[in-house]
This record gives C-alpha cells, sequence and structure tokens, in this order.
C-alpha cells in the first residue's frame, strides 16, 4: 500500500495523545471542499468533508475559543502579578 501525500493546500497536526495519531486537513479547490482526516500512524481511520461555505463558522469557533482561552490566561498572569491587597 502506497503511502499518500498531503496535497500543497494541507496541512498535519499532531493528536496530543500521541501514539501515532493525527488531523489532516486537505483543501480540495475542484471539489470546494476541506477533507478532515483522523489518521493512526498511516492508516486513515475516518474523513469528514466540510463543505467551503462552511469553513468560515469553522473559522470563528475556532477563533472564538482561542480568545477566550488568551482571555484566560491574561487574566491569570494579571492575578498573579498583582501585588496582595492584604496588609
Amino acid at each position: 500500500m502506497a503511502l499518500q501525500r498531503t496535497p500543497r493546500t494541507g496541512m498535519v497536526l499532531p493528536d496530543l495523545r500521541g501514539d501515532g495519531r493525527s488531523l489532516r486537513a486537505t483543501w480540495h479547490q475542484e471539489q470546494q471542499v476541506v477533507v478532515l482526516s483522523l489518521w493512526r500512524n498511516n492508516v486513515c481511520v475516518s474523513t469528514f468533508r466540510l463543505a467551503a461555505d462552511d469553513v468560515p463558522d469553522l473559522i470563528t469557533l475556532l477563533r472564538h475559543g482561542l480568545d477566550e482561552a488568551y482571555d484566560t490566561a491574561r487574566e491569570r498572569v494579571e492575578r498573579l502579578e498583582r501585588p496582595s491587597q492584604a496588609g
């Protein structure tokens, strides 16, 4: 079985759990879809085809989550850096 190359318009993201898991995202312009596939080592175990029209909604969700994570981290650092009010 030949290993398929990731298209030029794709990326591979390793899973934090390791064990050869990864997410591959590939853009298929000719079909106007993004294919999200789950891999274990060199074996694709699942795919999801996302219509190009739905990509902005996914990006909005990811951006919102990232903004929240940054805000939470910033608040935590600010609390740690504030001088103690007790005294």
